[in-house]
């Protein structure tokens, strides 16, 4: 997929865990692992302005565009 998420990057850059962050913005941890490992298919603009509140980012910080290679 063309879309990269870097929530694991942002997490270590903040120094938090994803159990931080599930309870932060009240999201289970298999949510957030499915975002996380880049296995989600959407993300809901609700969810995905809490995380940024929580990470203290923007969506840019969070989403990347990375075209696939033919």
């Amino acid at each position: 997929m063309a879309i990269k998420i870097k929530l694991d990057l942002l997490l270590v850059q903040r120094k938090m865990t994803l159990t931080e962050l599930s309870e932060q913005v009240d999201l289970t941890m298999a949510n957030l692992s499915i975002l996380k490992n880049g296995k989600a298919k959407a993300i809901r603009f609700s969810t995905l302005a809490k995380i940024c509140a929580a990470l203290d980012c923007q969506p840019g910080d969070l989403i990347e565009y990375q075209p696939d290679i033919k």
